[in-house]
């Protein structure tokens, strides 16, 4: 659910999440990475202020 909503969230913004993973430090194939796995909390922290949304809205189960 989290890597669909970065997902969606880079389709609106017309960028990768490779780009996104550039923008944020963070590395090559991590965001792909959180469909298994959890990611930490400043990591999410760091995509959701790169995307001007919260961390709430990132991890809600709210369709948007």
């Amino acid at each position: 659910m989290l890597y669909d909503k970065i997902k969606e969230e880079c389709a609106k913004r017309k960028i990768s999440i490779r780009l996104l993973e550039e923008k944020t430090g963070l590395s090559n194939g991590v965001i792909s990475k959180w469909k298994s796995c959890s990611p930490t909390l400043d990591s999410i922290k760091k995509v959701a202020d790169f995307l001007g949304v919260t961390v709430d809205e990132l991890i809600s189960d709210k369709v948007s």
